[in-house]
């Protein structure tokens, strides 16, 4: 099954491509608040998560003063 039923955008994070949501949502992610408790590793071990939604991720993070908490 592809990833047009996902949407573009989740929640408060910024778009970072279908799959990516999809992955994200999989694991019951919808906020940045959740992203950050993840942690990095955990997200990039995610199928769909690459580097690029890892940046955008951060960069969202440190808009509204967060980081990775792991």
């Amino acid at each position: 099954m592809g990833t047009a039923h996902i949407p573009a955008q989740i929640g408060d994070l910024p778009p970072i491509g279908r799959p990516a949501n999809s992955a994200l949502l999989e694991a019951g992610i919808t906020t940045l608040e959740q992203v950050a408790a993840t942690g990095r590793s955990t997200l990039l071990a995610m199928h769909g998560v690459g580097p690029k939604a890892i940046r955008l991720l951060e960069a969202a993070l440190a808009e509204r003063g967060m980081t990775f908490e792991a």
